[in-house]
């Protein structure tokens, strides 16, 4: 019998995104970090989990902000009167 050939994998590419913390809120996240023994890039991960694996491919209309937003206090307006 002929030996299977491995099927070669497709590379995993990494993109980075960066932002500022000020000094106080990167102390409370490594105060958080080290009292849940964990890592800062581990824990922003996990918070964000459900954004970056849920919306792939499209976002649902729901979330998507209408143009005039004003139109909600209109609408709360009159249905007050």
């Amino acid at each position: 019998m002929a030996a299977r050939r491995k099927r070669k994998l497709k590379p995993l590419v990494f993109k980075t995104i960066s932002f500022k913390l000020t000094v106080r809120q990167r102390k409370s996240l490594r105060n958080y970090c080290k009292a849940r023994k964990t890592t800062p890039t581990k824990l922003i991960k996990k918070m964000i989990r459900p954004y970056i694996d849920n919306y792939a491919v499209s976002v649902p209309e729901e979330y998507f902000i209408t143009e005039n937003q004003l139109d909600l206090f209109k609408e709360e307006s009159a249905e007050s009167q």
